[in-house]
């Protein structure tokens, strides 16, 4: 069977970016990053020194494992400075097994990006760059013997001008020794350049259109010691007003700041009531070290009047770690496991050749574990299974799953309804809307039209009552209720765990102020899990921490009701902010760690709760014709009230004896 790499599992790679802290390879070289991967790194650095030597591939050399050919490759495109990929491999089933026994190891610019012939589809197809040019070079080896690797292709010319030799030895020396200041002044330069000074100067441009039509708009930015951009932060009414909802777990997505040739672009993302995407604000990072991040957060912060969210989502990397740590020391720091799991395909690429169903199951693994023990179990079982007990990319993941792991994470609220269904964030948008072709306005442009196209669904979303009835499946008095509390999303969530609670039988074995129960299941194995119920306080707790993850009762706790003919949710097991009435009432939510020098009673404060009372009176009164007119008439209204109020006072202090 033979295997060919994937032009739409790639992204655009060149040498001049080197990851520092995200665990990409330096133009396609593995990473020999000490702690993380010592045996990786020594491997290239023996190789490099064979490759030091004059050593060169050619036909016939020999190797004990595609591996040991790999790092070699590795080593010879380090020294002579060009990237290599795994562009095709073969198998072979010999004895009822399927055997690995061809690899061919090419330069990153080898052949030409294919395009696909159209098909008719309504839906929007990825736009993508392309770094190939053709270039012939590549290295083929073939399995001849158990431990017989033999070069039977190989071309060493290239068609384009590759990085000098000592160049390429002092970044890999550099990164592996932590001094990658010069390489990050380099990977800023080259960023500025794509940003170009025209770009910024619209950027300035839209930021003053912006605050002359929305004194709500938030805009700052940051400069270097060469008065040139180095950051920039903005964040508008809505996405202000949103943040009182819905701030309460919050996604950092930098998706696209890992790659030098896209816009440095980053945004604040969360989930409504709906389960849908929000906007909290976007940000322009040309300069990913910590103290720029620490800079982008507390800005952003700033504008969010130094509210704090309860769980705050990022993707790895030292440099924003430690200054989530500083500016969110009161949050849950959690790291991005969808794009951990994305990963794989590349950090295990021949597992998931040889077994096509690996990566799902790695995926059942993290997503389909409740429990640590269990969770631990299925790990282990996966790594006996494919024999990769000794892959350090996978022990590095285990060494830090309380980070990411959802059956670790039972301590904050990450506002998931399911685990198994990925949140859509802004990727999409901006792989299908950005290229170098295109313009930052014209760009700042469509992803404003993005954002008023999720409002403009959250609002209908918000006055399209869906008929519960319809979707009743059971028909008990717990589903009717949580069908005219909840929101449709949320309703079919927790219509999927009251199902499910059906399939469990509960066995009280303590009563007391604290009620103890054991919910099982059979099968194979059987599983069991433990509730607590509070019958005075009307709250439970099962061990899954499932309400605490997403505030949605799991099936356990559903499995006691059921026994104890508890017939109504209980207030305390109900969350307003995956009701219909979510955004009703007081809704400020979160920590405020301002620094108390605005009182109740100031102007700010006053200023701010206003701008609060204003938008929601815009978000109703934008839905249909008849509440925008009744908007306008009271905000006329309650404009001229303020404003003679404001001229009455006026001549109050010019006259205070005509007034008393």
């Amino acid at each position: 069977m033979e295997y060919s790499s994937s032009d739409d599992e790639e992204l655009v790679e060149d040498f001049i970016d080197a990851e520092d802290d995200t665990g990409t390879d330096i133009h396609g070289i593995d990473p020999p990053e000490g702690s993380m991967q010592p045996v990786v790194g020594n491997e290239l650095l023996m190789a490099a020194d064979v490759v030091g030597k004059n050593d060169e591939p050619c036909i016939g050399m020999e190797f004990e494992s595609d591996a040991a050919a790999r790092a070699f490759y590795n080593a010879y495109a380090l020294h002579f400075g060009f990237g290599i990929r795994v562009a095709r491999s073969r198998s072979e089933r010999r004895k009822g097994v399927e055997v690995l026994v061809m690899k061919r190891f090419v330069c990153l610019k080898e052949g030409h990006h294919k395009k696909k012939p159209a098909e008719p589809s309504n839906k929007k197809k990825r736009k993508r760059l392309s770094i190939r040019d053709g270039c012939p070079a590549m290295m083929e080896v073939v399995r001849r013997g158990p431990d017989k690797w033999v070069i039977t292709k190989l071309v060493l010319e290239h068609t384009h001008v590759i990085v000098s030799a000592d160049r390429a030895r002092e970044i890999q020396l550099r990164r592996q020794s932590g001094k990658f200041q010069e390489h990050e002044n380099q990977l800023q330069e080259v960023r500025r350049n794509v940003f170009g000074d025209t770009e910024a100067q619209g950027l300035f441009n839209y930021f003053k259109r912006m605050q002359s039509v929305n004194s709500g708009f938030f805009c700052s930015i940051q400069v270097d010691s060469k008065n040139c951009m180095s950051n920039a932060v903005w964040v508008d009414a809505r996405a202000r007003m949103a943040y009182t909802y819905f701030g309460d777990a919050v996604y950092f997505d930098t998706t696209y700041c890992q790659n030098e040739n896209m816009l440095p672009f980053a945004a604040f993302m969360g989930v409504n009531h709906h389960g849908d995407t929000v906007v909290f604000g976007c940000a322009l990072i040309f300069d990913r070290g910590e103290s720029s991040y620490a800079w982008i957060f507390e800005t952003w912060l700033t504008a969010m009047d130094k509210r704090l969210p309860f769980s705050f989502t990022t993707d790895e990397g030292k440099g924003i770690s430690a200054a989530v740590a500083k500016v969110f020391p009161q949050c849950f720091h959690r790291l991005c496991r969808w794009r951990i799991l994305s990963r794989c395909k590349k950090k295990l690429t021949d597992v998931c050749t040889r077994f096509p169903g690996f990566h799902d199951e790695l995926k059942r693994c993290v997503n389909g574990c409740d429990t640590m023990s269990v969770f631990d179990l299925f790990w282990r079982s996966i790594l006996d299974k494919y024999d990769l007990r000794d892959d350090t990319w996978l022990h590095s993941l285990y060494e830090i799953r309380h980070k990411w792991v959802p059956a670790y994470l039972t301590s904050s609220f990450f506002a998931e309804l399911s685990l198994t269904h990925r949140i859509e964030t802004v990727a999409r948008f901006y792989r299908n809307n950005f290229s170098t072709r295109v313009s930052l306005n014209t760009f700042i442009t469509r992803f404003d039209q993005y954002i008023d196209s999720l409002y403009a669904s959250e609002a209908q979303k918000d006055i399209t009552p869906f008929p519960p009835e319809q979707l009743l499946k059971i028909n008990t008095v717990l589903e009717k209720q949580a069908g005219s509390i909840y929101t449709r999303a949320a309703f079919e969530t927790f219509q999927v765990e009251l199902i499910e609670a059906l399939q469990y039988y509960a066995v009280k074995v303590q009563d007391g102020p604290y009620m103890k129960y054991y919910v099982e299941r059979g099968g194979d194995p059987p599983t069991r899990h433990t509730v607590f119920y509070n019958v005075a306080e009307k709250k439970a707790w099962c061990e899954c921490c499932r309400f605490a993850f997403s505030a949605i009762l799991c099936r356990h706790v559903l499995g006691v009701f059921i026994l104890a003919g508890v017939t109504m949710l209980p207030e305390p097991c109900i969350t307003k902010r995956w009701t219909k009435k979510a955004k009703t009432g007081p809704e400020l939510i979160g920590l405020n760690v301002g620094n108390g020098s605005g009182s109740a009673d100031s102007v700010a404060s006053r200023y701010n709760d206003l701008v609060r009372d204003a938008m929601k009176c815009a978000e109703k009164g934008a839905v249909s014709a008849g509440a925008f007119r009744v908007a306008k008439q009271v905000l006329r209204k309650a404009f001229m009230e303020i404003t003679a109020l404001g001229e009455k006072l006026h001549n109050d202090n010019l006259h205070p004896a005509a007034s008393r």
